[in-house]
């Protein structure tokens, strides 16, 4: 009996959560839902996720929102479910709020420790907030797996704020009268259907081009990292490694777990820590990738800018790009630097063709980037 309330108050608090991250979860989807969990038990995830989500959907929108919005208030992994994220804290809030309360993610005070799926003990709320600003290069190797903790769920979370975002806004407006009645002619002037004004929005594509050469080394796993999580956004992700040439890595980011991406990645001959030929590495890529690039696409570069080719070619190059695509963006890990300024060739001559330069230096300028990858604007 005890385990039955148990289950009902998470799936309770589950729909709360999926209603205020955007799914129709209102009172008679919840009995559903309540009833489909009580049928199907627990013992087996990838069950009860699918009863829920055949309660909850009702678009292709909705199933993928779904995805991220169960894996978020469940926990990610293989198996059978985990502790309810945020079980012991009111049910309901949205991820801008879950966010904003560390003491989800570890108990509140400064010596406060939590405990991940291994049971080591995690950083606290003070080191919480350490870990978003230390630079990418200046990381103690104790401090690594605390970190990958916090950058997977923070960037998970922006992904989901993103899906949010775009169901909101693809949502049907003011119902458009006259072809209403133009449609229901053929139904014996019954308006059976209704016609909505309004633009759908649909989700950016977006193209990574990410410099792994030598002065990279710092920076460039953290930025896979966050390449690998804007996928649970974007209709599509296609991503580059680059050095002194192109390497296209789009087949091995698509796995459900970026160690596995990882241990594909270690196979691949990108020229990791050699040197830089950017403008080189563009030209590469138009010949071989660029229909890739459409007006509904975000180009993104992550480089420092130290281009050991010609600049010309550089400049050349992301100027074809420009005009093909939405937005250009270009993540300078460098840019976090007190004092900085673009004065290499390289990255000179790429800036007359970037709409948002930005840095990319640690956790929290990663997060920064949220409003740039918005299908607005």
């Amino acid at each position: 009996m005890a385990a039955r309330e148990g289950l009902d108050e998470a799936i309770v608090d589950f729909c709360r959560f999926a209603r205020a991250n955007g799914l129709s979860a209102g009172v008679k989807e919840s009995l559903t839902a309540l009833e489909a969990a009580r049928a199907v038990g627990v013992a087996d995830r990838r069950v009860l996720k699918a009863a829920l989500r055949a309660v909850l959907c009702s678009s292709q929108a909705d199933w993928e929102l779904f995805e991220m919005v169960f894996e978020e208030f469940w926990g990610w992994g293989e198996g059978g479910l985990r502790q309810p994220r945020g079980r012991h804290e009111k049910p309901g809030r949205t991820v801008k709020e879950l966010e904003s309360q560390p003491g989800l993610m570890w108990p509140a005070g400064t010596a406060a420790v939590a405990e991940n799926e291994s049971g080591k003990a995690v950083a606290g709320a003070t080191a919480y907030e350490r870990l978003k600003r230390v630079d990418f290069s200046e990381i103690a190797p104790a401090d690594l797996g605390d970190l990958e903790q916090v950058a997977l769920r923070l960037l998970r979370q922006m992904s989901l704020r993103l899906s949010r975002r775009l169901k909101a806004a693809s949502r049907k407006g003011r119902v458009d009268l006259r072809k209403t009645i133009r449609l229901s002619i053929s139904r014996g002037g019954d308006p059976i259907y209704l016609s909505f004004r309004g633009r759908k929005f649909e989700p950016l594509r977006l193209v990574v081009l990410l410099d792994v050469s030598g002065s990279m080394n710092p920076y460039s796993f953290f930025l896979l990292r966050f390449a690998y999580a804007l996928q649970r956004y974007f209709k599509r992700v296609d991503t580059f490694l680059f050095s002194t040439r192109l390497s296209d890595i789009t087949g091995a980011l698509r796995t459900r777990h970026l160690r596995d991406a990882l241990q594909a990645l270690s196979q691949e001959t990108a020229g990791w820590s050699g040197g830089t030929k950017i403008g080189e590495s563009l030209r590469e890529f138009r010949a071989g990738y660029g229909n890739r690039l459409s007006r509904n696409t975000l180009f993104m570069v992550l480089s420092d800018g130290w281009e050991t080719g010609e600049p010309e070619v550089l400049a050349e190059e992301l100027s074809e790009v420009k005009q093909r695509v939405k937005r250009v963006l270009w993540l300078n890990p460098l840019l976090g630097m007190e004092g900085y300024e673009p004065l290499t060739r390289g990255m000179s001559a790429a800036l007359p063709y970037v709409d948002v330069f930005a840095p990319a230096h640690n956790l929290e300028s990663l997060l920064k980037l949220e409003g740039h990858l918005s299908f607005r604007g």
